[in-house]
């Protein structure tokens, strides 16, 4: 079997596979979302025992609850999997959220209402990072291209110099910044754009 073929591939494999894919991604807040969607959806359902007593924790809108709860897993899977639509599916799981407190058992005796709500938080909240710039540590195991000799440059013909205005804030006696470029051609350059007034 060669280092290439899948059985070789271990447990850090998997690992660094799967942090790559939670970071393009609402991870935490899909997870949050889908944890509030169990109880509210389950609860109206349930029945507790005790003894020979049954409490059936049923409400009339059961069937109502049972769609919010679907309905927050279902966006917690596409916050998932469609990252793309995340502010709709953060927004959309906080208004079920919301909406599951009259309905659902105080939403789902407020552990699924909070859940819900974090997870849609963090979905709306969250952005794509940026792309991580190269280090030195990983440019030195890079190979080196090899630089092509560099031709000599001829002199260049004598150009008149544009002399450097004095800028109202440079102080007699002092040298002008190298870095400011106003010359005699520009009538007032402020970082490219020219002034109105």
């Amino acid at each position: 079997m060669s280092a290439e073929t899948i059985g070789s591939r271990g447990f850090t494999y998997w690992r660094l596979r799967f942090q790559a894919w939670r970071g393009n991604r609402p991870f935490w807040g899909g997870l949050f979302t889908m944890i509030g969607g169990l109880p509210i959806a389950y609860l109206p359902y349930a029945d507790m025992r005790l003894g020979n007593m049954t409490i059936a924790m049923s409400t009339t809108a059961g069937a109502g609850s049972l769609i919010i709860g679907v309905l927050l897993v279902t966006l917690g899977l596409t916050m998932w999997f469609q990252a793309v639509v995340r502010v709709f599916a953060g927004i959309a799981a906080i208004v079920l959220a919301l909406v599951s407190i009259p309905v659902a058992n105080i939403g789902g005796f407020v552990v699924g209402f909070l859940c819900a709500l974090i997870g849609g938080g963090l979905s709306v909240s969250w952005a794509p990072g940026a792309p991580v710039e190269e280090t030195a540590k990983d440019a030195a195991y890079e190979p080196v291209a090899q630089a092509a000799p560099v031709a000599e440059a001829a002199p260049a013909a004598e150009t008149p110099m544009i002399k450097p205005l004095a800028l109202p804030e440079q102080r007699a006696g002092e040298e002008a910044d190298p870095n400011v470029h106003a010359t005699e051609n520009t009538i007032d350059a402020n970082g490219g754009r020219n002034s109105a007034g």
